[in-house]
């Protein structure tokens, strides 16, 4: 396999309103790429269509996800396939604790693969292991999914969900947001403990600082729904030293 994700002329609209205005990207195993733009170009309605949102209609263009037909496939269907998407804003789950909450998520990945489900001490000992990616409390367990957390911690829960799950593509959606650089740190270090050959990683972020900790092989400028500009590295800081308005 070649290409892990291949964009072409991807276009989308909420409402009546164009977001995405012909987006081309090509993503292999084992890269990291990272998404930067200003508010409102588009970040977040890409990761949002590749997650499978129904709010966004997809008008042109075709997403190919291991060289299937991503946009045929259900949010389900997308997480079976090992498609993760971290979330800007985690959502609270009143009721529902995190252990049940993945152990559910685990088994259906596993059902879907006709794997029989994980026994309460695999689960466990799996659930310890990657909550250590995190530094996370074993306590958090047995919370509500991400109740009374702060926002380093849903941060850091998402990542330990990620771990769990081990997916092919990894989407995180301003993951930095709101995070100090102890929380920034140790949600980076989780991300890295999770890179292979195999998988893939896109980052979508409006600074610098996340990219000090995930090293990007690529980065990509989104501009009113376009890429307008990819390079190595070096782009995220040209665009701290000098901001966006070159891109204009």
């Amino acid at each position: 396999m070649d290409n892990l994700l291949e964009i072409k002329n991807l276009h989308a609209r909420i409402g009546d309103k164009e977001i995405l205005k012909g987006i081309d990207l090509v993503i292999k195993p084992g890269e990291v790429h990272a998404i930067m733009g200003r508010n409102g170009s588009g970040k977040s309605t890409l990761s949002a269509v590749l997650a499978g949102n129904s709010n966004y209609e997809v008008t042109e263009g075709s997403v190919r996800y291991m060289g299937e037909d991503l946009l045929k496939m259900s949010p389900e269907e997308r997480s079976w396939a090992g498609v993760f998407l971290g979330f800007q804003y985690p959502v609270e789950i009143p009721g529902v604790t995190n252990v049940n909450f993945m152990r559910t998520a685990i088994n259906e990945h596993r059902k879907h693969k006709n794997l029989p489900p994980l026994s309460a001490a695999e689960y466990l000992k799996l659930m310890r292991e990657k909550m250590a990616y995190v530094e996370m409390d074993p306590s958090f367990s047995s919370r509500g999914v991400n109740v009374g957390f702060s926002g380093g911690e849903k941060k850091r829960n998402e990542i330990f969900q990620m771990a769990m799950l081990s997916p092919s593509l990894a989407i995180l959606d301003e993951t930095d947001s709101g995070l100090d650089v102890d929380a920034l740190r140790i949600v980076a270090n989780g991300v890295n403990r999770l890179k292979t050959k195999d998988n893939a990683f896109v980052v979508i972020t409006h600074y610098q600082r996340l990219l000090d900790y995930i090293v990007p092989d690529v980065v990509h400028v989104l501009y009113k729904g376009r890429i307008v500009k990819t390079a190595g590295k070096e782009l995220a800081a040209e665009v701290e030293a000098h901001g966006y308005e070159e891109f204009e």
